[in-house]
């Protein structure tokens, strides 16, 4: 257990949770060390001096580690303070002098200039050219004798290579031809030179970055970002830019400036209204909020596992960057659910379905990812709480260490990975169990008209022991439902409805059975015709293992019914 105190000392002080700089080999132990931690500490911390009440009815524990920094000003240590007020400085004189965003302009006087230059450089190579044929007709039309005329040029070569620089006597080619008494000298000239330096020239642009004008009245996720308005909110995204940075106030500046550049030139603000069509509307949703109200957004990579949707996702480059646009959509459908000021609701939880999702041969999913790993980590700092990743196979260590590189330290701080014999466990951590979905071992169902808001109670139930849970039925006439679920089952289990009078009848709802591993929560109802109890019977038959017991109830009468 000490290597794992260690981990959980350095997420804590660091919040360092899968390192880069090791190997494949030690991050997967790393991670895995970190799962352990995760997931067994709620279970062994005071075991033995909660032993007299683990079996009364309690609220369900969560995670006392899962916190986020305050968004409030007064909470800020001072260096803090400073960043943030730096950066405010300098944001406030970008969008007033218009400093904030740089386009690219082409500048024409620099092309005349070149074209300029290239016609002047042709035409001194023409009078140059010109000089040199005049001395070669000269010379060669001097010479009568046809024998004689190699020897006389050879001559006329000679002193236009003294009058002429030797680079340019090379371009020249001189031809005697010896059929005639009078010879041709033919000169290659620099014309198509001439037209292809000016050709060039024109074709040459010159680009110079000139500052944009920029509207004072700019936002991002509504919020404004000039200072000067003094909105409530603009300390809440100015802060997620800087804890993104390590309060580095430069960085954080260029950081804001390439997220707004970003907006721009991907016209993220008018992505809510896009069509994706309904085939990526199973690989990730929102539903329901965790225990400090955040959003939580569900990402089910199981879903790529269909040939067919798999080819029209990552069939072409337009495919994925279709797919990397949606989920960006997604992203801006969360944040539109955040209340973006001090002490409000500011990041979503993510989670991620690993089961029976493709492996490491589907090259062009992990690209997608990591694309998209990288564009959310840029453009949206800080908006995510934690990623928790269940149901997660071996390959998956292998593929997060292909992914770590990528990562910053602060985006792998807030990875939680479970096993899949303890999803529930650890998602209970983070979301009520009533807003835990039934396939992950919570009570929440689509469409639920039997419960709304009512709470969730645990009992822990010792090895080798046995709990009964009451429900008093005291109408005459009325429905009582519950939901029960125990984390791991591998339990005994029965149902039975108690009367109140004395010397009725027992009725047995359901009869004892084990209750294998793999079963999820169970709901049933009865609905009595006298006052009585229902009595929920757990029998722990396990020797080692104590088992945690999650229920709740509702009683219908006619009248609500």
């Amino acid at each position: 257990m000490t290597a794992e105190v260690k981990v959980e000392e350095k997420q804590v002080e660091s919040e360092v949770v899968i390192a880069s700089a090791v190997s494949p080999v030690e991050e997967e132990t790393r991670v895995k060390d970190v799962v352990e931690e995760e997931e067994v500490k709620p279970v062994e911390e005071k075991e033995t001096d909660a032993e007299e009440d683990e079996s009364k009815p309690k609220g369900v524990e969560k995670s006392s580690s899962f916190k986020e920094e305050s968004d409030f000003f007064s909470d800020l240590k001072e260096s803090e303070k400073k960043a943030l007020s730096d950066l405010k400085t300098k944001l406030e004189e970008a969008i007033v002098e218009s400093t904030l965003f740089k386009k690219k302009k082409e500048i024409p006087v620099k092309v005349e200039n070149k074209k300029k230059e290239a016609e002047e450089k042709a035409e001194d190579e023409k009078k140059t050219e010109e000089a040199k044929t005049e001395t070669i007709e000269a010379v060669v039309s001097e010479a009568s004798p046809k024998e004689e005329a190699k020897t006389e040029v050879a001559k006329a070569e000679a002193v236009v290579a003294k009058e002429i620089p030797k680079e340019e006597v090379k371009s020249e080619v001189v031809v005697v031809k010896e059929e005639d008494t009078k010879e041709e000298v033919k000169v290659e000239n620099v014309e198509e030179e001439k037209k292809t330096e000016v050709e060039e020239a024109k074709a040459e642009t010159t680009e110079e970055e000139e500052d944009e004008t920029v509207d004072k009245d700019i936002k991002l996720w509504g919020v404004p970002l000039l200072p000067s308005k003094g909105s409530e909110g603009t300390d809440v995204i100015l802060l997620k830019f800087l804890r993104a940075r390590d309060f580095k106030v430069n960085e954080a500046f260029e950081m804001l400036k390439k997220t707004l550049q970003w907006r721009k030139d991907n016209n993220i603000d008018s992505i809510l209204g896009e069509d994706f069509g309904e085939g990526l509307a199973s690989a990730a949703y929102m539903n329901g909020v965790d225990r400090e109200s955040r959003p939580v957004c569900y990402n089910v990579h199981s879903v790529f596992g269909n040939e067919e949707l798999y080819q029209t996702t990552f069939g072409s480059e337009k495919s994925r960057d279709n797919l990397l646009r949606w989920r960006f959509q997604l992203m801006e459908k969360g944040i539109q659910k955040l209340d973006l000021k001090p002490g409000g609701v500011t990041s979503l939880l993510q989670i991620h379905e690993l089961k029976n999702s493709p492996g490491l041969t589907r090259k062009d999913l992990w690209v997608a990812i990591k694309d998209a790993i990288g564009n959310l980590q840029d453009n949206y700092p800080e908006f995510v709480s934690k990623n928790i990743f269940i149901n997660a196979p071996f390959w998956f260590y292998a593929g997060n260490a292909l992914l770590s590189p990528f990562l910053t330290q602060r985006t792998k701080s807030k990875f939680v990975v479970a096993r899949p014999a303890k999803v529930t466990e650890t998602l209970l951590k983070y979301i009520p169990a009533e807003e835990i979905p039934v396939q992950y071992g919570g009570f929440k169902r689509d469409d639920d008209t039997d419960f709304s808001n009512e709470a969730v109670s645990e009992v822990v139930v010792k090895p080798g022991s046995t709990e009964t849970i009451e429900i008093q039925a005291l109408e005459t006439q009325g429905t009582i439902v519950w939901d029960i679920a125990v984390l791991g089952w591998e339990v005994s289990y029965k149902e039975e409805f108690v009367p109140t009078e004395k010397g009725a009848y027992t009725i047995i709802i359901q009869k004892g059975k084990k209750i294998g591993s793999n079963e999820g929560p169970m709901r049933n109802s009865f609905k009595n015709s006298e006052s009585g109890k229902i009595v929920l019977t757990v029998d722990n038959v396990s020797s080692k293992k104590k088992k945690r017991v999650l229920y709740r109830f509702k009683t219908k009468t006619e009248s609500s019914s």
